[in-house]
C-alpha cells in the first residue's frame, strides 16, 4: 500500500470542493464562485474510538482555522502520509470573488485508503453535505446563503 501523496490529496480536495459547489447550487439562489477558501474545524477523538488502525495526533485540540487556501488545508491535514478518515465538506458562504467551504474533520488519521469513510461513493475521505438549511426549509426550496 502506497500512502496518498500531498499532490494527490490536494487534487482530491479540489475535486470535492467542485462537487460540493455543484451540489449546493441545487439549494441556493446565491451565485457561487468557483474559487475557494476553507474554514476547517478539527475535532478530537470521541471517547471509545478504536485507534488500533487509524491514528490520531494527541496534540490536536478542537479548533477552527478560517480562510485557508487549498494548499494551507493540505499542509494542516496531511501528516506523514496520513489524512483524516472522514472530512465533511459543504458550502458555507459566497463572497464577491470566492466561495467559502466548511471542512469538518475527524481526529482519526490513516494512510490506508480502505479506512476512508466515503470510499464507497468514490469520495475517499470527503463527504459532500448540503449547505446549512434554514429553519422551516422544505424539500425543493431554494434560499440565499
Amino acid at each position: 500500500m502506497i500512502p496518498m501523496t500531498k499532490p494527490e490529496f490536494l487534487l482530491r480536495l479540489q475535486e470535492a470542493g467542485n462537487r460540493a459547489l455543484k451540489f449546493a447550487e441545487s439549494y441556493v439562489l446565491t451565485e457561487l464562485k468557483p474559487s475557494f477558501k476553507y474554514d476547517v474545524e478539527l475535532l478530537p477523538l470521541s471517547h471509545g474510538s478504536d485507534t488500533s488502525q487509524p491514528q490520531n495526533n494527541p496534540q490536536d485540540k478542537v479548533r477552527m482555522e478560517l480562510g485557508l487556501t487549498d494548499k494551507e488545508v493540505v499542509d494542516l491535514l496531511y501528516r506523514e502520509g496520513k489524512i483524516p478518515i472522514w472530512i465533511n465538506i459543504n458550502v458555507l458562504k459566497s463572497g464577491t470573488t470566492e466561495t467559502t467551504l466548511s471542512l469538518t474533520c475527524t481526529g482519526l488519521y490513516s494512510d490506508d485508503e480502505s479506512k476512508y469513510y466515503y470510499n464507497e461513493k468514490h469520495g475517499g475521505p470527503f463527504g459532500i453535505k448540503s449547505p446549512v438549511l434554514p429553519i422551516g426549509y422544505k424539500d425543493g426550496d431554494t434560499f440565499e446563503l
